[in-house]
Protein backbone atom coordinates (compact mmCIF):
# COMPACT_ATOMS: atom_id res chain seq x y z
CA UNK A 1 0.00 0.00 0.00
CA UNK A 2 3.22 2.58 0.69
CA UNK A 3 3.70 2.43 -2.91
CA UNK A 4 0.28 2.97 -3.94
CA UNK A 5 -0.48 7.49 -4.60
CA UNK A 6 -2.20 9.26 -2.58
CA UNK A 7 -5.95 10.07 -4.25
CA UNK A 8 -7.68 13.27 -3.52
CA UNK A 9 -10.99 12.55 -1.66
CA UNK A 10 -14.04 13.14 -4.43
CA UNK A 11 -14.79 17.10 -4.65
CA UNK A 12 -18.64 16.70 -2.99
CA UNK A 13 -16.42 15.86 0.21
CA UNK A 14 -14.61 19.45 -0.42
CA UNK A 15 -17.04 21.26 -0.40
CA UNK A 16 -18.46 23.39 2.03
CA UNK A 17 -21.67 23.94 2.63
CA UNK A 18 -21.16 27.63 3.21
CA UNK A 19 -19.35 27.55 -0.39
CA UNK A 20 -22.38 26.42 -2.68
CA UNK A 21 -23.11 28.05 -5.50
CA UNK A 22 -26.97 28.72 -4.58
CA UNK A 23 -25.16 31.58 -2.08
CA UNK A 24 -22.16 32.75 -4.50
CA UNK A 25 -23.59 35.16 -6.37
CA UNK A 26 -26.39 36.29 -4.57
CA UNK A 27 -25.03 37.54 -1.01
CA UNK A 28 -22.03 40.19 0.22
CA UNK A 29 -19.40 38.34 1.31
CA UNK A 30 -17.17 38.55 4.98
CA UNK A 31 -13.36 38.26 5.36
CA UNK A 32 -11.33 38.66 8.45
CA UNK A 33 -10.68 42.30 7.79
CA UNK A 34 -14.89 42.95 8.30
CA UNK A 35 -15.03 44.11 4.45
CA UNK A 36 -17.49 42.99 2.78
CA UNK A 37 -17.64 42.30 -1.34
CA UNK A 38 -20.37 42.23 -3.45
CA UNK A 39 -20.57 40.03 -6.46
CA UNK A 40 -21.44 41.88 -10.02
CA UNK A 41 -23.65 38.99 -10.74
CA UNK A 42 -27.82 39.83 -10.59
CA UNK A 43 -29.34 38.75 -7.69
CA UNK A 44 -30.77 35.07 -7.95
CA UNK A 45 -30.39 31.85 -8.99
CA UNK A 46 -29.05 31.26 -12.23
CA UNK A 47 -27.67 27.83 -14.14
CA UNK A 48 -24.20 27.26 -13.35
CA UNK A 49 -21.59 28.41 -16.43
CA UNK A 50 -19.81 26.14 -18.29
CA UNK A 51 -16.56 27.90 -18.32
CA UNK A 52 -15.39 28.33 -14.81
CA UNK A 53 -12.42 30.29 -14.46
CA UNK A 54 -9.77 28.07 -12.27
CA UNK A 55 -9.81 28.18 -8.79
CA UNK A 56 -13.83 29.67 -8.67
CA UNK A 57 -15.94 26.64 -9.05
CA UNK A 58 -17.60 25.01 -6.36
CA UNK A 59 -14.52 22.05 -6.16
CA UNK A 60 -12.05 25.28 -5.65
CA UNK A 61 -9.63 24.74 -2.85
CA UNK A 62 -10.24 27.28 -0.42
CA UNK A 63 -7.09 29.33 -0.12
CA UNK A 64 -4.95 31.95 2.24
CA UNK A 65 -6.57 30.70 4.78
CA UNK A 66 -9.37 33.04 4.25
CA UNK A 67 -13.03 32.05 5.86
CA UNK A 68 -15.74 32.96 3.79
CA UNK A 69 -19.42 34.20 6.22
CA UNK A 70 -22.42 34.02 3.83
CA UNK A 71 -25.51 35.69 5.08
CA UNK A 72 -29.21 34.53 3.88
CA UNK A 73 -31.03 38.07 2.94
CA UNK A 74 -34.36 36.26 2.59
CA UNK A 75 -34.02 35.84 6.78
CA UNK A 76 -32.68 39.34 7.60
CA UNK A 77 -34.75 41.88 9.29
CA UNK A 78 -35.14 45.66 7.09
CA UNK A 79 -32.48 47.33 5.82
CA UNK A 80 -33.34 50.12 8.38
CA UNK A 81 -32.91 48.25 11.27
CA UNK A 82 -35.36 49.61 13.71
CA UNK A 83 -39.07 48.98 14.17
CA UNK A 84 -39.06 45.52 13.00
CA UNK A 85 -42.02 43.95 15.03
CA UNK A 86 -44.10 47.19 14.84
CA UNK A 87 -43.44 47.21 11.08
CA UNK A 88 -44.33 43.37 10.64
CA UNK A 89 -47.34 44.18 12.66
CA UNK A 90 -48.37 46.23 10.18
CA UNK A 91 -47.53 44.19 7.06
CA UNK A 92 -49.35 41.55 8.54
CA UNK A 93 -52.82 43.53 9.81
CA UNK A 94 -53.22 46.40 7.34
CA UNK A 95 -55.46 48.79 8.69
CA UNK A 96 -56.67 46.43 10.83
CA UNK A 97 -53.40 47.72 12.93
CA UNK A 98 -55.06 51.13 13.53
CA UNK A 99 -58.51 50.23 13.38
CA UNK A 100 -58.64 47.98 16.62
CA UNK A 101 -56.67 50.48 18.91
CA UNK A 102 -59.09 53.15 18.08
CA UNK A 103 -62.17 50.78 18.52
CA UNK A 104 -61.07 49.85 21.91
CA UNK A 105 -60.38 53.46 23.06
CA UNK A 106 -64.30 54.40 21.92
CA UNK A 107 -65.51 51.53 23.68
CA UNK A 108 -63.41 52.77 26.78
CA UNK A 109 -64.71 56.06 26.29
CA UNK A 110 -68.56 55.27 25.70
CA UNK A 111 -68.01 52.61 28.94
CA UNK A 112 -67.26 56.12 31.11
CA UNK A 113 -69.75 58.41 29.90
CA UNK A 114 -72.53 55.75 30.28
CA UNK A 115 -71.44 54.83 34.16
CA UNK A 116 -71.47 58.80 34.68
CA UNK A 117 -74.37 59.03 33.05
CA UNK A 118 -76.17 56.44 35.13
CA UNK A 119 -74.75 58.38 38.45
CA UNK A 120 -76.12 61.37 37.52
CA UNK A 121 -79.53 60.13 36.70
CA UNK A 122 -80.05 57.95 39.79
CA UNK A 123 -78.64 60.91 41.93
CA UNK A 124 -81.31 63.33 40.27
CA UNK A 125 -84.00 60.44 40.66
CA UNK A 126 -83.33 60.27 44.54
CA UNK A 127 -83.09 63.51 45.46
CA UNK A 128 -85.48 65.71 47.18
CA UNK A 129 -88.12 67.96 45.91
CA UNK A 130 -87.79 71.33 46.52
CA UNK A 131 -90.18 72.68 49.54
CA UNK A 132 -93.31 74.94 48.00
CA UNK A 133 -93.33 78.56 48.78
CA UNK A 134 -96.50 77.81 51.16
CA UNK A 135 -94.54 74.89 52.78
CA UNK A 136 -91.51 77.10 53.87
CA UNK A 137 -93.65 81.03 54.58
CA UNK A 138 -92.56 81.07 58.19
CA UNK A 139 -96.46 80.86 60.27
CA UNK A 140 -97.83 80.29 56.99
CA UNK A 141 -101.50 78.75 57.74
CA UNK A 142 -103.26 76.26 55.44
CA UNK A 143 -106.73 77.44 54.61
CA UNK A 144 -109.34 74.29 54.89
CA UNK A 145 -109.28 71.77 51.85
CA UNK A 146 -112.97 71.11 52.17
CA UNK A 147 -114.85 73.94 53.27
CA UNK A 148 -118.77 73.06 54.31
CA UNK A 149 -119.92 75.76 52.27
CA UNK A 150 -119.69 76.19 48.38
CA UNK A 151 -119.31 79.49 47.09
CA UNK A 152 -122.03 80.82 45.01
CA UNK A 153 -120.15 83.58 43.73
CA UNK A 154 -116.64 84.58 42.46
CA UNK A 155 -114.76 84.87 45.20
CA UNK A 156 -113.93 88.39 46.30
CA UNK A 157 -111.05 90.34 48.66
CA UNK A 158 -110.79 94.17 50.00
CA UNK A 159 -107.56 95.26 48.49
CA UNK A 160 -106.02 97.65 50.06
CA UNK A 161 -106.31 101.39 49.47
CA UNK A 162 -103.61 103.06 47.26
CA UNK A 163 -103.23 105.77 50.46
CA UNK A 164 -104.44 104.04 53.98
CA UNK A 165 -106.93 106.56 55.39
CA UNK A 166 -106.43 108.45 58.75
CA UNK A 167 -107.92 106.79 61.48
CA UNK A 168 -110.59 108.77 63.79
CA UNK A 169 -109.04 110.61 66.51
CA UNK A 170 -109.26 109.43 69.96
CA UNK A 171 -109.68 106.02 68.38
CA UNK A 172 -107.85 103.09 71.07
CA UNK A 173 -104.46 101.77 70.17
CA UNK A 174 -103.75 98.48 69.06
CA UNK A 175 -100.59 96.19 68.90
CA UNK A 176 -98.99 96.29 65.55
CA UNK A 177 -97.81 92.65 64.92
CA UNK A 178 -98.89 89.40 67.33
CA UNK A 179 -97.24 86.41 67.58
CA UNK A 180 -98.26 84.74 63.93
CA UNK A 181 -99.85 81.35 65.76
CA UNK A 182 -104.14 81.71 66.73
CA UNK A 183 -105.83 79.91 69.48
CA UNK A 184 -109.45 78.42 69.05
CA UNK A 185 -111.35 80.31 71.31
CA UNK A 186 -112.99 77.36 73.41
CA UNK A 187 -116.71 76.88 74.19
CA UNK A 188 -119.81 76.56 71.74
CA UNK A 189 -123.02 79.16 71.29
CA UNK A 190 -126.55 78.32 71.28
CA UNK A 191 -128.08 78.14 67.53
CA UNK A 192 -129.21 81.52 66.06
CA UNK A 193 -132.22 81.39 63.70
CA UNK A 194 -133.40 78.46 61.83
CA UNK A 195 -132.54 77.42 58.17
CA UNK A 196 -129.72 75.33 57.55
CA UNK A 197 -127.25 75.32 60.44
CA UNK A 198 -124.09 76.71 59.39
CA UNK A 199 -121.53 75.94 62.27
CA UNK A 200 -118.45 78.41 62.66
CA UNK A 201 -115.25 78.60 64.95
CA UNK A 202 -114.00 81.80 66.50
CA UNK A 203 -109.97 82.16 66.89
CA UNK A 204 -108.12 85.40 68.30
CA UNK A 205 -103.81 85.68 67.33
CA UNK A 206 -101.66 85.10 69.98
CA UNK A 207 -99.67 87.87 71.81
CA UNK A 208 -102.52 90.82 70.25
CA UNK A 209 -103.73 91.62 74.03
CA UNK A 210 -107.32 90.98 72.87
CA UNK A 211 -109.82 88.54 75.26
CA UNK A 212 -111.22 85.87 72.51
CA UNK A 213 -114.10 85.22 74.71
CA UNK A 214 -114.60 89.13 74.51
CA UNK A 215 -114.43 88.79 70.48
CA UNK A 216 -116.41 85.18 70.07
CA UNK A 217 -119.75 87.48 71.73
CA UNK A 218 -119.45 90.15 69.45
CA UNK A 219 -119.52 87.91 66.10
CA UNK A 220 -122.17 85.77 67.72
CA UNK A 221 -123.92 89.23 68.60
CA UNK A 222 -123.77 90.00 64.43
CA UNK A 223 -124.30 86.66 63.10
CA UNK A 224 -127.12 86.16 65.56
CA UNK A 225 -128.77 89.10 64.87
CA UNK A 226 -132.30 88.77 62.67
CA UNK A 227 -130.68 91.67 60.03
CA UNK A 228 -127.53 89.53 59.84
CA UNK A 229 -127.47 86.32 56.81
CA UNK A 230 -129.97 84.26 58.73
CA UNK A 231 -132.84 86.47 57.98
CA UNK A 232 -136.05 84.98 57.73
CA UNK A 233 -135.18 81.65 57.98
CA UNK A 234 -132.62 81.30 55.48
CA UNK A 235 -129.95 80.10 57.67
CA UNK A 236 -129.06 79.83 61.07
CA UNK A 237 -125.47 79.73 63.36
CA UNK A 238 -123.17 77.68 65.63
CA UNK A 239 -120.26 78.61 67.64
CA UNK A 240 -118.04 75.28 67.78
CA UNK A 241 -114.71 74.75 69.89
CA UNK A 242 -111.55 73.39 69.46
CA UNK A 243 -113.15 69.43 69.04
CA UNK A 244 -115.00 70.52 66.09
CA UNK A 245 -112.41 72.56 65.02
CA UNK A 246 -109.48 69.80 65.12
CA UNK A 247 -112.61 67.57 63.35
CA UNK A 248 -113.43 69.92 60.51
CA UNK A 249 -116.61 70.12 61.09
CA UNK A 250 -117.42 73.88 60.57
CA UNK A 251 -118.78 75.87 57.73
CA UNK A 252 -115.74 79.18 58.10
CA UNK A 253 -113.38 80.62 60.76
CA UNK A 254 -113.49 83.90 62.21
CA UNK A 255 -110.25 84.97 62.62
CA UNK A 256 -108.49 88.35 64.47
CA UNK A 257 -104.99 88.85 63.33
CA UNK A 258 -103.07 91.74 63.90
CA UNK A 259 -102.11 93.71 60.56
CA UNK A 260 -98.23 92.66 60.78
CA UNK A 261 -99.37 89.43 60.05
CA UNK A 262 -102.32 90.32 57.60
CA UNK A 263 -99.93 88.87 54.92
CA UNK A 264 -99.34 85.29 56.23
CA UNK A 265 -103.15 84.61 56.50
CA UNK A 266 -103.96 86.32 53.44
CA UNK A 267 -101.35 85.70 50.92
CA UNK A 268 -100.84 87.24 47.95
CA UNK A 269 -104.17 89.12 48.61
CA UNK A 270 -102.47 92.64 48.89
CA UNK A 271 -103.85 93.84 52.14
CA UNK A 272 -101.18 96.16 52.91
CA UNK A 273 -102.13 95.04 56.63
CA UNK A 274 -105.02 97.45 56.10
CA UNK A 275 -107.65 95.93 54.97
CA UNK A 276 -109.70 92.69 56.10
CA UNK A 277 -109.61 89.33 53.64
CA UNK A 278 -111.73 86.21 52.93
CA UNK A 279 -108.96 83.59 52.92
CA UNK A 280 -109.85 79.86 52.13
CA UNK A 281 -112.33 79.49 55.37
CA UNK A 282 -111.15 82.27 56.89
CA UNK A 283 -112.93 85.59 57.22
CA UNK A 284 -109.80 86.96 58.66
CA UNK A 285 -110.70 90.20 60.09
CA UNK A 286 -107.89 92.95 60.23
CA UNK A 287 -106.95 94.33 64.21
CA UNK A 288 -106.46 97.34 63.28
CA UNK A 289 -109.92 98.10 61.66
CA UNK A 290 -111.56 96.23 64.37
CA UNK A 291 -110.02 98.76 66.97
CA UNK A 292 -110.14 101.97 65.15
CA UNK A 293 -112.79 101.06 62.09
CA UNK A 294 -112.33 103.47 59.32
CA UNK A 295 -112.56 107.85 58.69
CA UNK A 296 -116.24 107.11 56.88
CA UNK A 297 -117.66 105.99 60.20
CA UNK A 298 -116.63 108.83 62.15
CA UNK A 299 -115.61 107.20 65.21
CA UNK A 300 -119.16 104.41 65.02
CA UNK A 301 -116.69 101.45 65.97
CA UNK A 302 -119.65 99.10 67.02
CA UNK A 303 -121.38 99.73 63.45
CA UNK A 304 -118.05 98.90 62.00
CA UNK A 305 -117.50 95.89 63.79
CA UNK A 306 -120.76 94.49 62.76
CA UNK A 307 -119.80 95.38 59.46
CA UNK A 308 -116.82 93.93 58.74
CA UNK A 309 -117.93 90.99 60.12
CA UNK A 310 -120.89 90.81 57.56
CA UNK A 311 -118.73 91.39 54.94
CA UNK A 312 -115.74 88.98 55.47
CA UNK A 313 -118.62 86.34 56.33
CA UNK A 314 -120.69 87.03 53.41
CA UNK A 315 -117.59 86.01 51.32
CA UNK A 316 -117.30 83.17 53.02
CA UNK A 317 -120.70 82.45 52.44
CA UNK A 318 -120.32 83.00 48.84
CA UNK A 319 -121.12 86.60 48.15
CA UNK A 320 -119.18 88.64 45.87
CA UNK A 321 -119.01 92.52 46.04
CA UNK A 322 -121.50 95.28 45.36
CA UNK A 323 -121.76 98.94 43.87
CA UNK A 324 -123.55 101.72 45.62
CA UNK A 325 -127.06 102.08 44.34
CA UNK A 326 -127.28 105.25 44.45
CA UNK A 327 -126.27 108.43 46.55
CA UNK A 328 -127.75 108.76 49.81
CA UNK A 329 -129.19 104.74 49.67
CA UNK A 330 -127.55 102.27 52.33
CA UNK A 331 -124.36 100.51 51.44
CA UNK A 332 -124.87 97.23 50.78
CA UNK A 333 -123.39 95.42 53.35
CA UNK A 334 -120.85 93.68 50.27
CA UNK A 335 -119.81 96.98 49.44
CA UNK A 336 -116.37 97.60 50.35
CA UNK A 337 -117.14 100.13 52.87
CA UNK A 338 -113.99 99.77 54.09
CA UNK A 339 -112.48 101.41 50.82
CA UNK A 340 -115.11 104.04 50.75
CA UNK A 341 -118.90 104.55 51.17
CA UNK A 342 -119.16 106.20 47.67
CA UNK A 343 -122.12 108.82 48.19
CA UNK A 344 -123.93 105.74 50.34
CA UNK A 345 -124.94 106.01 53.89
CA UNK A 346 -123.04 103.30 55.99
CA UNK A 347 -124.92 100.09 56.51
CA UNK A 348 -123.56 97.00 58.55
CA UNK A 349 -126.31 94.35 58.04
CA UNK A 350 -127.28 92.29 55.03
CA UNK A 351 -130.93 93.23 55.60
CA UNK A 352 -131.57 96.24 57.57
Amino acid sequence: MRGLPRVPPPAARRAQPHESPRFADTNPVLTRSGSASRTDRPQGRRPAATGTAPGQGPDAPRTGGTRVVVRDRTRSGPPSGGGGRFRRFVTRWGWRAYAIPLLALATVVTLVDLVLGDTGTSGSATAAPEPSVAAVAPGAVEPSATPTVTPTAPVEVDAAPTEAPETAAGAPGFVQQGAGSVTVVPGSSQVYGTGPLQRFVVEVEDGIEVDGPSFAAAVEETLGDPRSWGNGGRMSFQRVGEAEAAAGDFAFKVTLISPGNMERYCPGVGTGGYTSCRYGDRAVINLARWATAVPDYQGDIPTYRHYVVNHEVGHALGNGHQQCPGPGQPAPVMQQQTLGLEGCAKNAWPYP
